[in-house]
């Protein structure tokens, strides 16, 4: 089973930013062949939306209401990723769930998903 360490989250002020990251691991002697790697979001009473996302290529995807302000960035190895949140909103105030795609053996996909860390951002 693949497990994503989320951390980065917290309190700031609209306007303010700040950056998650997340690490994908493994079981020993498993390898993740990784798909995309992303963050997600979903506050109260709200379906989880896509937040940013970056695949194995470094091709980036942004939700259109992050756009400009969120950027996404991995290390070489792909397995680890960060979100740099800038000039928040109220309206970003969410849960934030690391997300991966990969194939942890050959020909079978899946969905990883990290336990989530809140962002709260105030007026």
């Amino acid at each position: 089973q693949v497990h994503l360490v989320e951390s980065g989250g917290g309190l700031v002020q609209a306007g303010g930013s700040l950056r998650l990251s997340c690490t994908a691991s493994t079981p020993s002697g498993s390898i993740l062949s990784i798909v995309h790697m992303g963050w997600y979001r979903q506050a109260p009473g709200k379906q989880r939306e896509l937040v940013a996302q970056i695949n194995s290529g470094g091709s980036t995807k942004y939700g259109d209401s992050v756009k400009g302000r969120f950027s996404i960035s991995r290390d070489n190895g792909g397995n680890e990723v960060w979100l740099q949140m800038n000039s928040l909103k109220p309206e970003d105030a969410a849960v934030y769930y690391c997300n991966t795609r990969g194939y942890l053996k050959v020909g079978v996909l899946d969905d990883y998903w990290g336990q989530g860390t809140q962002v709260t951002v105030s007026s």
